[in-house]
């Protein structure tokens, strides 16, 4: 998402021809990604798995001990599998990501996470190039100049799925092969790991035992300690996942009648990220639906508002005071609210692992006692960003469980 200040970016890469590779992150970072993966390798491995949470690096990991015939079961804590991925197909006359949404990565990343050869990839893309964007500082709104798209877009040319979802994906090329071994329902509330094998225990008062376990549940259920971990986790482990960045946040994506906003309304907040964004762009659609996204502590603004529709009430009056009351008249009433921040099994919006300190995600990448792992998208190596960190990451997982390495 692109709410950021172009003058921000340009000091960033000033500093970047300074400072050799700072800037190796996602679409940069694609000469970071693995000549192979866990998916080209087998294994031979005689124990029981049990991986914590159905989201995308879970899902990755079942995938590879799936095709080696590896015995495994996954614990997910909903009713459904694929974490923060999520999609609606009642709003629009297209599907919308309600949950991650971008690509960040070069295209030839799609075909790393479900194990194609090649650079021809099969999704259609759309290059996430604005036409035309603003910003708003709650009482001005200026238009942007079209340059500072066009240098966005060079500086980190993202894209997002033209007729898809990110959910299609992970469905199709990872879920599909692994699901009937989802055990849906089952929060862990407990990892037991002192003796020969792992004793893991849900809310609901169930035991499983296994060799090896695969902790992928998002950093802001680690940080609230809803799992209970027997030893406790060395005070480094503790003090890594506590120093992780997990923002507060929630999406919305608001349908109307007519198209009275720009690709991209940039909102000023002091930390985390606002903006309205056309979630329509370039799908060909008819559909008029308007997105928002906000982390950090500007959520807390929209947290205090009840019931929910108050949320949408307060968007619309802004809108109107930036659109001169075309919002309101052009409102269906129709609205979907997705609310990571508050959710218990999720807590947070997303991580960003380039963005911290290589002595914590060292420490955060290490096993408990080669018995209990750790995978998601703050555990990426590659530096992809999203939902390719968290795949690969689950691969990377994979193989360090199944080989000691």
């Amino acid at each position: 998402m692109k709410f950021r200040s172009v003058l921000l970016v340009i000091v960033i890469t000033s500093l970047g021809m300074c400072l050799s590779g700072c800037l190796r992150w996602a679409v940069r970072a694609e000469n970071k990604l693995p000549e192979e993966t866990a998916l080209h390798k087998t294994y031979n491995y005689e124990g029981k798995v049990i991986i914590v949470g159905a989201g995308a690096s879970g899902l990755a990991v079942a995938k590879v001990l799936e095709q080696n015939n590896i015995d495994y079961l996954i614990l997910e804590a909903t009713n459904r599998y694929g974490g923060r991925l999520k999609k609606d197909t009642t709003l629009a006359g297209f599907p919308i990501d309600i949950g991650a949404e971008w690509l960040h990565s070069a295209p030839i990343t799609l075909n790393k996470l479900k194990g194609k050869l090649g650079d021809k990839i099969d999704e259609e893309l759309i290059p996430y190039h604005l036409d035309n964007s603003a910003s708003w500082d709650g009482k001005e709104y200026k238009t942007d100049p079209r340059w500072q798209n066009n240098f966005m877009y060079s500086f980190l040319p993202e894209s997002k799925f033209k007729e898809t979802t990110w959910y299609d994906f992970v469905d199709e090329n990872i879920a599909k092969t692994v699901k009937h071994n989802i055990e849906f329902n089952s929060p862990v509330n407990g990892i037991d790991y002192s003796g020969n094998n792992v004793i893991v225990k849900t809310i609901n008062g169930k035991t499983y035992e296994a060799d090896r376990v695969v902790v992928t549940v998002s950093v802001g259920v680690l940080q609230s300690n809803m799992i209970l971990f027997i030893p406790e986790m060395k005070e480094e482990k503790k003090q890594a996942i506590n120093s992780i960045i997990f923002h507060p946040g929630f999406k919305v994506a608001m349908k109307f009648s007519e198209k009275f906003y720009p690709d991209v309304i940039t909102c000023k907040v002091d930390d985390g990220e606002k903006g309205f964004y056309d979630m329509a762009f370039k799908k060909d659609a008819q559909t008029n639906v308007l997105g928002f996204l906000c982390t950090g502590n500007e959520t807390q603004k929209y947290y205090n508002l009840k019931p929910e529709q108050e949320i949408i009430s307060s968007l619309l009056e802004e809108l109107d005071k930036m659109f001169d009351g075309k919002a309101s008249k052009s409102y269906s009433g129709k609205y979907i609210l997705e609310n990571w921040g508050q959710y218990e099994f999720t807590q947070g919006t997303w991580t960003q692992a380039f963005q911290e300190s290589k002595s914590h995600l060292k420490v955060l990448n290490l096993s408990l006692d080669s018995k209990v792992y750790f995978a998601g998208e703050i555990y990426d190596k590659y530096q992809q960003m999203g939902v390719p960190g968290a795949i690969l990451s689950g691969y990377y997982t994979a193989n360090k469980l199944l080989t000691d390495e």
